[in-house]
Formats: C-alpha cells, sequence, structure tokens
C-alpha cells in the first residue's frame, strides 16, 4: 500500500478557474497530496509517457490517481481514456472522471472505456471540498492503489 502523503493526483482540466478551485478544495480539505495539472487529452499522455516538456521526468513514479474532465479542446477525455487503457504502462492507474456531464451516454461510455467512477462536478466550492475528502477516504485512506513505480 503506498503512504497517503505519496499518492500523486494527476488532474486534467482545461478550465484554468475550475484547476483553481480544485487546487483551493484539496487545500481546503487539508490533504497534502502532491497535484500536477494538465490541460487536455494531448498533455495528459505527453505528461503519462514522459514527452515533450515532461521529459525531464523520466524515472520519477506515474501518477496513483488521475481526475479526467471528458469536455477539453485538442483530445478531449475520451479519447485520451482509450490510450491510456490500451497502455500496458499506464492501464492501471485508477481513473476518476470528474466533469460537468450529467449525461447517461458518458457514464454508460466511460465506464465501457474502463474508468473507476464518474463524478459530477459540484457547484458550490464547499460540495467540491466534500466530494475531495470523500475521494480522499476512499481511494487514498481505505482503498489500495496499485504501486506506479
Amino acid at each position: 500500500m503506498i503512504e497517503s502523503t505519496k499518492v500523486k493526483i494527476l488532474i486534467a482540466d482545461d478550465d484554468a478557474d475550475d484547476r483553481m478551485l480544485i487546487a483551493d478544495a484539496f487545500e481546503e480539505a487539508h490533504l497534502s497530496n502532491p497535484i500536477d495539472f494538465v490541460v487536455d487529452g494531448l498533455d495528459l499522455l505527453d505528461y503519462l509517457k514522459r514527452l515533450g516538456k515532461y521529459k525531464g521526468m523520466k524515472g520519477q513514479p506515474l501518477p496513483s490517481l488521475i481526475l479526467l474532465d471528458l469536455n477539453m479542446p485538442r483530445m478531449d477525455g475520451r479519447a485520451a481514456l482509450v490510450e491510456i487503457r490500451k497502455d500496458p504502462n499506464l492501464m492501471a492507474i485508477p481513473i476518476i472522471v470528474l466533469t460537468t456531464s450529467k449525461s447517461e451516454e458518458d457514464i454508460f461510455q466511460t465506464y465501457n472505456l474502463g474508468i473507476n467512477s464518474f463524478i459530477t462536478k459540484p457547484v458550490t466550492f464547499d460540495r467540491l471540498v466534500h466530494v475531495v475528502q470523500i475521494l480522499n477516504k476512499y481511494w487514498i485512506e481505505i482503498g489500495s492503489l496499485p504501486s506506479t513505480n
């Protein structure tokens, strides 16, 4: 089991305000996990495969958990999800969709593509903090995540 403060979380979200709110929610929830952000599916894949501006991260552990927005430019979350689940080096990383969508089609499609959970982004900051606390409780404190070394 990975020590909870060592669980790195990667968040893929194109909206700068949402990224700031998510970071603030982690801080408000008093979570000290390292968090990295990427802005779209192509950036996500480059990060995970240590390509482009992420070449310098080769040899560093991959994130233990990915929070994935679906609607992003260049490559959306669905397309990135397909690529991640095809890669034997990445396929075990748990992926939680965190999106504004409430579409049954998105829920069904993304579970079929291999996500581990689907969460619609809360509309208030307090609810977002609550979601972050629950994510921490389940995925980091209770659940066991695969090693990403």
